[in-house]
């Protein structure tokens, strides 16, 4: 009896453990009814300034691709240090009880990282993608502002969630180890997986060893704009690559910015996900394996 009950609580924590969230994407629809609500901030989150001035969603702060990330000793797209990062999103007028919604560049990808990295200061469940993203609220015919808004700073506490990220000695182990209990997702296209396209100076071919294919575009339901395919078949396509209750998720790519979508996805579904930073920029460059056979199950 008691097995039996142990055994019905751990499945039961398995399910809840990847339950889904979904505060954590909002439509347009929504943010049209709340674009006025005084505890909602949203942010045009671009690598150009010129694209925010170009037209945004009315009231958004920018927040430019510089401001979040930096080029630590060769390696792009690193996390900056925490005191910078907090008062740059601070200057965006971000702050603990602020409800952030994030939409931007290149079909979400700049959102993406953006709120991988308000979830790593722990202010994820706090933030939210737009469904579609500023390309679905043109095509909505919503308004556009060329106005900058005043912003008034805020006050962000970080409550970091280390466990977020995976740097590359802790990358190392995972392959050496093969644990069953850790998936690793390349979100780059198919073809630059199988080692078919080469990427980098020079040239290199594969993936990291045991990893699986999960391409970030094919969780699109369509390619001109970034809305999430419904969430049973993102599901569908985790589960495809190996995603199961209890297992922790690793993803990565060239720099990650596909990867921080992927891990979007799966913090989205409710899986235990993480990000390996570095990527294959780093994984390289430390002299990591490339594999072009499939990963492991």
């Amino acid at each position: 009896m008691r097995a039996s009950c142990l055994l019905m609580l751990t499945a039961a924590g398995a399910l809840a453990a990847q339950t889904l969230r979904p505060n954590l994407l909002v439509s347009t629809d929504w943010l049209a009814a709340h674009l006025k609500d005084p505890n909602l901030t949203v942010v045009h989150v671009t690598r150009d300034p010129r694209n925010y001035q170009a037209g945004h969603i009315p009231g958004a702060r920018l927040l430019t691709w510089d401001q979040f990330t930096i080029n630590r000793e060769g390696i792009p797209v690193e996390l900056p240090a925490v005191a910078d990062l907090v008062g740059q999103l601070e200057k965006a007028g971000i702050s603990d009880e602020t409800r952030v919604v994030l939409y931007g560049d290149n079909l979400g990808l700049a959102a993406a990282r953006a709120w991988f990295t308000l979830d790593f200061l722990g202010h994820g469940y706090h933030a939210a993608l737009l469904d579609g993203g500023l390309e679905k609220w043109r095509a909505e015919s919503r308004p556009l502002s060329q106005d900058t808004p005043a912003i008034r700073r805020g006050r962000l506490t970080p409550r970091l969630r280390r466990q977020a990220l995976v740097g590359l000695a802790r990358m190392r182990t995972l392959v050496e180890a093969k644990d069953p209990a850790v998936l690793l997702l390349d979100a780059r296209p198919p073809a630059e997986y199988r080692g078919e396209k080469p990427f980098g100076n020079p040239p290199l071919a594969g993936h990291i060893p045991g990893a699986v294919s999960l391409y970030w575009m094919d969780a699109l339901a369509s390619q001109d704009r970034p809305v999430l395919r419904p969430p049973a078949e993102l599901r569908r396509m985790f589960q495809a690559a190996g995603a199961r209750p209890g297992r922790r998720l690793v993803a990565y790519c060239g720099a990650g910015v596909q990867a921080a979508y992927v891990y979007f996805m799966a913090r989205y579904l409710g899986y235990d996900a993480a990000l390996y930073d570095g990527s294959l920029a780093e994984w390289t460059r430390a002299g990591g394996a490339l594999a072009t056979s499939a990963g492991r199950d």
